[in-house]
């Protein structure tokens, strides 16, 4: 192989996330709803039967299916599936940013319109219930912000021996932040609270 042949195949490449085939691909969707009072955010309470995060609050989301064209198919596919609606009843979908999580997975994040909320019959074996909260509460309260400490760890057979240091490796902690918001009696936090944040940056 000479330079030429490795330019050739570097010219042909186009970038993406390193990894990006051995992650585990979701995404989700915010759902809006227009109100006589203003523009309200739909929430879901997951399913206390759920293996994964039962009790916890999210959006309408999933996994990907090899059956989705994109992720925003998955979005509106799952928004649909979850709360017994007809996917034609989600409209102006639009994607956010998207996250790269520790736990190897990648979420694509939407926001779109849920019109005739008042069909919602949500999906039992997914969501004990669905409520709402008025868009303008996180305009005008910033979420609170907490943190944990990770700390790596190495097995007991990771080879410290082929490190600076060895046994001594400077293993740095990592401080992640967590997002809380607080209505009510309901407790939004984790990747839902970060999306959150993030559209509300987004629109104002």
């Amino acid at each position: 192989m000479d330079l030429e042949a490795i330019q050739h195949k570097l010219e042909k490449h186009s970038p993406t996330v390193l990894g990006i085939e051995q992650f585990s691909k979701y995404a989700v969707l915010l759902p809006l709803i227009q109100r006589e009072n203003g523009i309200h955010v739909l929430f879901e309470v997951r399913s206390h039967k759920m293996r994964r995060q039962p009790g916890e609050i999210c959006f309408p989301g999933g996994r990907m299916d090899p059956v989705d064209k994109t992720d925003q198919d998955t979005a509106v596919r799952e928004t649909s599936e979850e709360l017994g609606i007809d996917a034609g009843q989600i409209t102006n979908v639009a994607p956010l940013d998207f996250l790269i999580t520790p736990f190897g997975m990648i979420i694509y994040p939407h926001a779109g319109q849920i019109h005739h909320p008042e069909a919602i019959q949500p999906n039992p074996s997914e969501v004990d219930e669905v409520f709402e909260v008025p868009l303008s509460f996180f305009l005008e309260n910033p979420p609170k912000v907490h943190y944990v400490q990770a700390r790596m760890e190495p097995e007991a057979d990771f080879p410290v021996e082929l490190l600076p240091g060895g046994e001594d490796y400077d293993w740095r902690p990592r401080k992640i932040e967590e997002l809380f918001y607080v209505y009510g009696d309901k407790v939004i936090w984790g990747l839902t609270a970060k999306i959150l944040t993030h559209f509300v940056g987004l629109i104002r």
